[in-house]
């Protein structure tokens, strides 16, 4: 698959190489900074840069395993790396968030003074600029792909800015008299990563579990497969998402004596249009008998034959 002429595995190759490279600046700038000011603040944003340097790194690795090619163990691929990934950096990005209550709370009895603030301010203003240009860089990417690795990286960076801008803030405050803010700061700051966590690792939990996809992509996919005039009614339609492939099944319903090279025909006009509007997609399309379709319950499929059998939705 290709994104404005550039191929899907390159523009995620090159976001998670820009993610890991980034990460290890902002720790080595960051780790300069606390040495110089001792803020807890400091430190704060100091252990987000290693959570996000280790949680992208993870990141790299699953992106180059979901991108390899379904094998004779993996016959749908390894696309759900990206969501084993996105659970990797919710445990990253929660721990840290644990520890920095820990030390800010040891902090709040201990008060230490703030030091060279101006310095600080400088390297955290030169964080918060290096991480804004990655970001417009992920949301290009995601914008290409809908990797939601890249997501959730970019989730993870974008709560960096603002840690960083209230580090500024705590940095000044702390500098100009008020050193117990400095812990304050640093206890709201590990608040918004922890939140964060839960929503990366939420949304990587629905996507394990195969959630459909949103409404309007089902609403499109049903307003596409009822396009031939000859198909008379759509049902079972089911949708997943695996890594970057989204996954189709349905079913079409057509007339009951249509010769099966001509239904065949009609389902397969209907994939080649979805795969228009979803390249890459893997689509699966059943033709049934219109007629069998109509009746209820276990005359439709055969229950009668099958006791407990139940009547399966039909979306029309």
């Amino acid at each position: 698959m290709k994104s404005s002429g550039v191929p899907t595995a390159l523009l995620l190759k090159r976001a998670t190489n820009a993610s890991v490279t980034v990460a290890v600046l902002l720790i080595f700038a960051k780790l300069l900074a606390w040495v110089l000011t001792g803020s807890l603040s400091v430190m704060a944003s100091l252990v987000d840069s290693l959570m996000d340097a280790a949680a992208s790194t993870i990141n790299l690795v699953a992106v180059r395993l979901s991108l390899n090619p379904a094998d004779e163990d993996h016959r749908f691929g390894h696309g759900k790396a990206e969501f084993l990934a996105g659970l990797a950096q919710a445990s990253f990005i929660a721990g840290s968030a644990f520890f920095l209550v820990i030390h800010a709370v040891e902090r709040l009895r201990n008060p230490v003074p703030v030091t060279q603030m101006t310095t600080g301010v400088v390297i955290m203003a030169f964080s918060i600029t290096l991480t804004l240009l990655l970001l417009a860089y992920q949301h290009h990417v995601i914008r290409k792909t809908n990797s939601t690795a890249i997501r959730a990286d970019a989730l993870h960076y974008g709560t960096d800015v603002l840690t960083n801008l209230g580090t500024i803030a705590a940095l000044f405050l702390a500098y100009h008299g008020w050193p117990g803010l400095d812990p304050v700061f640093a206890i709201i700051i590990a608040c918004y990563i922890f939140f964060s966590a839960v929503k990366i690792g939420y949304n990587a939990t629905q996507m394990l579990m195969d959630r459909e996809l949103p409404l309007e992509i089902r609403q499109k996919i049903i307003s596409i497969a009822h396009k031939p005039p000859q198909v008379q009614g759509v049902h079972d339609v089911r949708t997943r998402q695996s890594g970057q492939v989204i996954m189709i099944q349905l079913h079409l319903e057509l007339d009951d004596n249509m010769p099966l090279l001509r239904a065949h025909g009609i389902a397969r006009a209907v994939e080649k249009e979805i795969l228009r509007t979803w390249p890459g997609a893997d689509v699966i399309i059943h033709q049934d008998p219109a007629e069998l379709a109509r009746k209820t319950d276990k005359k439709v499929w055969g229950a009668e034959e099958v006791p407990g059998l139940a009547q399966r939705p039909i979306d029309k």
